[in-house]
């Protein structure tokens, strides 16, 4: 509620609040990092998965939710799927801002808000 603090970032609601090291929004139950990320000398602009963590090429991630695969043959890519070796595209169509080899599927685009970074 403090004017220093920056609205969620998922539903713009500038009822933030601090808890311990993260920022928390009540109206959608909404958690991540207080920290800015550092500026870079680049007009990239930052891309983050679905938790906050910055994203960056050739990241390993999984995903944090079933996907459903239109086109070629279809199906579905499960939950944890391992994805390794991504490459960012933040002019990508649709919200789609990776550019990733999944396995059994081939070459696709994933949006970030799908994937988590692997530490």
């Amino acid at each position: 509620m403090s004017d220093s603090l920056p609205p969620c970032p998922e539903c713009a609601e500038s009822y933030t609040y601090e808890q311990g090291a993260l920022l928390v929004c009540p109206m959608c139950g909404h958690e991540w990092s207080g920290e800015q990320p550092e500026a870079s000398d680049s007009e990239e602009p930052v891309i983050r998965d679905a938790v906050g963590n910055v994203l960056s090429d050739g990241d390993t991630v999984t995903l944090v939710k079933t996907v459903k695969v239109s086109g070629g043959g279809g199906g579905t890519v499960k939950i944890g799927t391992k994805v390794t070796g991504i490459r960012l595209n933040a002019g990508g169509v649709g919200g789609h801002d990776i550019d990733a080899r999944v396995p059994g599927f081939g070459n696709m685009q994933l949006k970030s808000s799908v994937v988590k970074r692997v530490n």
